[in-house]
């Protein structure tokens, strides 16, 4: 079967593509698990231990042995890869045509030797193969760029436990644009974000997943809806140009009372392992006092919930207050305060649509 032509794409036309195509990640194992394109497919070249052998050739003995070594390696899995890509690439038609159907994007670490050796095989055996002009640390450098633009962002605060989250969410299918920090980061952000979500990214495919989100958000839209967070989320830093342009923008303050917060929070919580909320205490001691702490975890012992967790709120609410004032520019001016009688996610939602929408009709 005759090869088609390869084609190089810049990482604009890439990312674009990745949209309806599938991405081909030729790096290590180790490389991809550490942080790779969101949605790619790991192919790899080389397992960690080879591409290990294979550099080490290339440093000591010289392209053209490294080149032979790699080509030992290669031989053995040819067949393997090309069937691993055809059961990729086998979808049901639904009118698509076949050349459609039969086109990957292929990329490794600097669109060298990798990317093309696996490109002229899928190429040669009947595939549409494009890969990316300068391969995976382009898409860094294009990730970083994305940090550096600006948004039009429009920023939900409100005490733990007002429902921020799920507001955003309700934004979300009411068809606004919305960042997800939380989702990306797969934490909640307080000490007891870790409760109940998957292990998190590494801070590099954090930061893939968010320019992707950030892509998808057009200039010419009027808001982008985005959770008031700390810096840190766990073990995930927001980038520094992003966080500070965020704290520039208008805050839509959810003020929902205490005792509805806090009934809101033993819902979400309440379910926890009690050994596991204890760890979670246990990390916030030094700020949350050594008596307070005591009290808290006691009440968990004892089962009482109620008084457990409004130990805990009152730290919280403490504590975003002083963080909104130091973190926000022009602080007084740039909140605008929205009385929520409950955490009633769909209206509460509204109500911040209107108070939008008669702000910017003044």
């Amino acid at each position: 079967m005759l090869g088609m032509s390869i084609e190089k794409l810049s990482i604009e036309a890439f990312v674009e593509l990745s949209k309806t195509y599938p991405v081909l990640d030729v790096r290590s194992p180790g490389e991809y698990s550490h942080a790779h394109i969101p949605g790619a497919f790991n192919l790899p070249l080389f397992t960690d231990k080879e591409r290990t052998i294979v550099g080490t050739a290339y440093k000591h003995e010289g392209r053209e042995k490294a080149i032979k070594i790699g080509l030992e390696y290669f031989g053995t899995r040819m067949v393997q890869m090309v069937e691993a890509v055809e059961q990729l690439t086998r979808l049901p038609a639904n009118g698509t045509s076949e050349a459609t159907r039969r086109t990957v994007l292929v990329h490794c670490w600097r669109g060298g030797m990798r990317s093309a050796g696996v490109a002229w095989l899928l190429d040669l055996y009947g595939f549409k193969v494009c890969t990316l002009s300068g391969g995976y640390k382009v898409f860094r450098k294009w990730v970083l760029e994305q940090f550096e633009h600006s948004y039009c962002f429009k920023v939900i605060g409100g005490y733990t436990g007002s429902g921020k989250t799920e507001i955003l969410n309700a934004l979300q299918l009411n068809g606004d644009a919305i960042i997800d920090l939380e989702a990306l980061a797969c934490h909640k952000g307080s000490a007891f974000g870790c409760l109940g979500q998957p292990p998190q990214p590494s801070q590099e495919m954090f930061e893939n997943k968010l320019a992707l989100e950030l892509s998808k958000v057009s200039s010419r839209q009027p808001r982008v809806w985005i959770e008031d967070e700390s810096q840190r989320i766990g073990d995930i830093n927001i980038p520094g140009q992003l966080y500070k342009s965020k704290g520039s923008m208008p805050v839509y303050f959810i003020d929902v009372p205490f005792e509805e917060r806090l009934q809101h929070i033993i819902n979400n919580y309440g379910k926890f392992d009690k050994q596991n909320l204890s760890n979670a205490i246990m990390r916030i001691k030094k700020r949350l006092g050594t008596l307070e702490t005591k009290n808290a975890i006691n009440y968990l012992l004892e089962g009482d919930m109620k008084n457990c967790f409004a130990v805990l709120l009152k730290y919280y609410d403490k504590w975003y207050s002083k963080s909104l004032l130091q973190t926000m520019e022009n602080a007084h001016s740039n909140i605008t305060r929205i009385d929520c009688t409950t955490v009633d996610t769909k209206n509460n939602a509204q109500l911040i649509l209107r108070t939008f929408e008669n702000i910017t009709a003044i």
